[in-house]
Formats: structure tokens, C-alpha cells, sequence
């Protein structure tokens, strides 16, 4: 007989939260991570003493009776995280290389639309269209506002509607459309293919509040992790699972690198869909539904460099950079090689010993796999300073962040002067830490063109093995919460579940 009713692979934020909503609902949950940290995007590292964040630069939804408050609450957690609130009239900062000016994206909707529109002043009307448009069409999703409802996550309504094409529609004025869709970069956005619905459903959580987590995310993985043993979970890291074997239509263990076999009555992925087709040894899935995951597309990757500043060189500043080379937001993208980067955006991590200076600063911009394809046959799994991947690779790295940190020289003149080090990542090390498909920072490309193609259902064919995470139905904090209750849904009731939430 199975030692575990439910085991789940994979150690992100979908598989914390899926492991504490059913151990808290009484089953026997084992979690499975490959590598020495949990948490998968939560993790934070440190160079030269400085703390810097893997992938939560931000957290929108916290203030008190919005959704992520809420489930914070139900998870345990909202109480203990140490967080502070990003500058109200400016959270995010958005910019462009042909104009001094800054333009703010503010908190709470109504100063949102006042600290536009005193550099829009003739734009006003629109603005307040807008948000109010926003607001419309994140109602069409009642499982991010928690609200029980017998239709599916998919709203009928604006699935099919292009994100830059209606911000067009809204306003005419292409320097407001480009400040509107500024921070894009915090789901990939790509003017051809980004649905209206994720650029609405990600910068509502925003608007409505901005927190960044003091000394980094991974205190949110380190409280569920306590939550989850306390409910009677199991935690195991260097755990990785190689094989799923079905037998007679369902699951009946999963095999991990050294051998051993781990036997459960349900088996949930919290890693790509794609991934875990390729590990699963099956008679029972045909091929069409196994090729549907595997040809997915997945969103553009990133190269980052992580800088530890000198001390008390650079003042903490509560508020995010996105900065563009030219007026569309929306091509930044598609940029490769010599035309790369066309962007970055820079996030400084609030730190409990910085005071008034910061110690780090993150400077992120797009990279797609193909630029790092040459190596995509080496791995390293071993934490390092610098990747075993060979000089070439090496001097790659060291060209991107000359080219990026020119581009940030426009913004930070002085950039070169702060640095004391640096670490860098591309795609290839979101593939190997972070186990993402093709180093995709956001999983599953989303397109408005086929957008019922990109909604993972949490069942699988197999009726004891079931998704979780970013590539269910939205990535981020929020997404991936709101995905975990999906799957959770299919054991204990959706409704059910989402009373459970409202009543913490």
C-alpha cells in the first residue's frame, strides 16, 4: 500500500502551496526537489553578502482584502512576512532614451490615473477608461477575485482581445500607450501574440498595492515549508525524479536518479508540462495529447546581471525601472545579437542592514534561448561564481553585460563606478536551477490568437496524475496561487476550497 496519498514534484510555489492545502486537509503529502534549495523562483542567493532575489522582484495584491492578502492569510503567512510598501505615486518608473521625463505607474486606481494624467493632461478621460476597463475584465476571472463560481477559470469574455491593440484602442496619444504597457516585461509581453487578459490580470494586482519582500522572497518558501511539516508533510531536496511509470492507466511510482522507486496513490508536476511528459513512461496518453504539450512555445528567457554595490554609494530608491531604447514597448523582445539589448528593467532588493544605500541591484533584459543554443548540451547543477561552460562562453557574457550596462548608463550615468562585482545569468541557467523549458522566465507563451490552446487543465489522462504551477493558467505570484487552488479544487472542491480561503 502507498506510504503517501498525494506526491509532488517539484518544490516551486504551486507544489508549497498544493503540499499545505491538502496536508492541512489531512492527506500524506511528500514533496520531491532536485536541487539543495526549495522553492523554485523564491530562492535568493548571495554574493559579496548582498541578498538577491531569483525571480519575486515584487508582489502586488497584499493590502488588506485583496486576493493575495487573502490567501496569505490562509496559508498562514501574511502575518510574518516582512515586507514594505513601494512608493505609492510611483511604484514602477517607466522611460524611454529620446525623452528626459519619467512617467509613474502609481498605487491604487484613482492615483494611478491622477499622477498620469499630470503628464497626460489632455488624456485624462481615457485614462480613467483605462483602469476602469482593467477592473472589467479581471471580473471576467472570479477565481482571482476568490469568488465561487460554476463557470471555469476562462471568462468567455476579452480571451481573444490583443493586449497592445487595446491600449491603442484606448488612447491615441503612441507615447501613453507605450507608458501603459511599459512594464510588459512582467509577463513577457510581445505586441503580436500577448492576450489582453494577462497584461489586465497582472498590473491590476499592482495597481492595487506594490510590496517588495525585505531580504527576499524565499521567507515565503522557509514559512510554508514550516507550515507544510507542522500540517505532517514531507520535504525531501536532492531528490530528482527521472521516470513516472503508469501501469494499467494510472501512476503507480515515480523513480529518482539514484534508483530509488517512490510509490502514491496521486502524483501532481509542479515542473513544465513539457518535462513531464518526456519523464513519463506511459501506454495510456496518445501521442496527440503528448506532442499538443511538447510543441508549446514557451516565453522569451532573460539574461540578468546581479551587481553588489559599492558600500553606500547608491541611495535606496522603493521603486522599479523599465527603460527602452526607442518608443515601442512592445518589440523589445524580438531583439537578438548586435540589436540587443533594446531594454532592461532594474530592481533593487530592500535589505535590513542597507539603510538608506542599497547593496544590490538587479538589471534584467530579454534573451531568447537561441543565443546561448551553442551550449545547451552543458549543465551546471553545482552553485558556482562562474559556470563551467568554457572561455567562450564566458566573453559571451561579459559582451551582454558591457551592452546592457551602456544602455543603463542613460538612466545611471555613474553605473560602472558603483559596482563593486557581478554575477550574471542567461537562459541556460533558468533551464538548469530553476528547471525551465528553454530557460522560459514565465512558462507557456500565452497568444491571443489560440488562446484556449495555452490553458493547461490541471487532470491529466492519466487520472491520478495532475499539473500545478506557472503554466496552468498564469504565472506570478498570484497565477501560480490561483493554480494551486485549481488542482486543489480537483481533490477537495473548488468551492469548498475557495470558502476555506475567505473565512481565514
Amino acid at each position: 500500500m502507498a506510504k503517501y496519498d498525494i506526491v509532488i514534484i517539484g518544490s516551486g510555489l504551486g507544489g508549497l502551496e498544493c503540499a499545505y492545502i491538502l496536508s492541512k486537509e489531512g492527506y500524506k503529502v511528500l514533496i520531491l526537489e532536485k536541487n539543495r534549495q526549495l522553492g523554485g523562483s523564491l530562492q535568493i542567493f548571495v554574493r559579496d553578502k548582498a541578498i538577491f532575489d531569483t525571480g519575486i522582484h515584487y508582489i502586488g495584491g497584499l493590502d488588506e482584502g485583496q486576493n493575495l492578502n487573502q490567501c496569505f492569510k490562509y496559508f498562514g503567512i501574511m502575518d510574518k512576512l516582512h515586507l514594505i510598501k513601494m512608493d505609492m505615486n510611483g511604484f514602477d518608473i517607466i522611460s524611454f532614451s529620446d525623452d528626459e521625463h519619467e512617467y509613474s505607474h502609481a498605487q491604487g486606481y484613482d492615483n494611478f490615473v491622477e499622477q498620469l494624467a499630470k503628464d497626460f493632461p489632455h488624456q485624462r478621460e481615457e485614462l480613467k477608461n483605462y483602469t476602469k476597463l482593467i477592473q472589467e475584465v479581471c471580473n471576467y476571472f472570479p477565481l482571482y477575485q476568490l469568488r465561487e463560481d460554476d463557470a471555469p477559470i476562462l471568462g468567455t469574455k476579452y480571451l481573444d482581445v490583443n493586449a497592445r491593440d487595446f491600449i491603442a484602442s484606448v488612447t491615441s496619444d503612441k507615447r501613453l500607450q507605450s507608458v501603459l504597457g511599459g512594464s510588459n516585461p512582467l509577463y513577457a509581453g510581445d505586441g503580436i501574440k500577448t492576450p489582453l487578459y494577462v497584461h489586465a490580470l497582472v498590473v491590476n494586482t499592482y495597481i492595487e498595492s506594490a510590496y517588495k519582500c525585505v531580504d527576499g522572497g524565499a521567507q515565503i518558501e522557509r514559512l510554508l515549508t514550516k507550515q507544510i511539516k507542522e500540517n505532517g508533510g514531507e520535504i525531501r531536496n536532492y531528490a530528482e525524479v527521472t521516470k513516472i511509470v503508469e501501469k494499467n492507466g494510472v501512476v503507480t511510482h515515480i523513480e529518482l536518479k539514484d534508483g530509488e522507486h517512490i510509490e502514491g496513490k496521486n502524483f501532481i508536476s509542479n515542473i513544465h508540462p513539457a518535462t513531464t511528459m518526456e519523464m513519463l513512461e506511459t501506454t495510456t496518453i496518445k501521442n496527440a495529447y503528448r506532442n499538443r504539450l511538447l510543441g508549446l512555445e514557451n516565453c522569451a528567457s532573460a539574461f540578468i546581471v546581479d551587481i553588489v554595490l559599492k558600500p553606500n554609494s547608491f541611495k535606496y530608491i522603493n521603486q522599479n525601472y523599465y527603460h527602452y531604447r526607442r518608443n515601442d514597448v512592445w518589440t523589445g523582445i524580438n531583439y537578438t545579437g548586435e540589436q540587443s539589448p533594446d531594454m532592461f528593467c532594474a530592481f533593487i532588493p530592500k535589505s535590513t542592514k542597507g539603510g538608506e544605500y542599497a547593496d544590490s541591484m538587479t538589471i534584467l533584459t530579454y534573451m531568447k534561448f537561441e543565443e546561448v543554443k551553442q551550449w545547451e548540451n552543458t549543465y551546471v547543477t553545482v552553485p558556482k561564481h562562474k559556470d563551467s561552460r568554457g572561455e567562450l562562453y564566458e566573453d559571451f557574457k561579459q559582451k551582454q553585460t558591457e551592452k546592457i550596462l551602456d544602455l543603463v548608463e542613460q538612466k545611471i550615468p555613474a553605473i560602472r563606478s558603483l559596482i563593486k562585482s557581478y554575477t550574471t545569468s542567461t537562459p541556460l541557467t533558468y533551464r538548469d536551477y530553476i528547471g525551465a523549458k528553454d530557460g522560459g522566465v514565465y512558462g507557456i507563451a500565452k497568444d491571443y490568437r489560440d488562446p484556449l490552446k495555452t490553458f493547461i487543465s490541471p487532470t491529466t489522462k492519466i487520472p491520478n496524475l495532475f499539473f500545478t504551477g506557472q503554466n496552468l493558467n498564469m504565472h506570478g505570484v498570484l497565477g501560480v496561487t490561483v493554480g494551486a487552488i485549481r488542482t486543489c479544487g480537483v481533490f477537495l472542491g473548488q468551492n469548498y476550497l475557495l470558502r476555506k480561503i475567505n473565512k481565514a
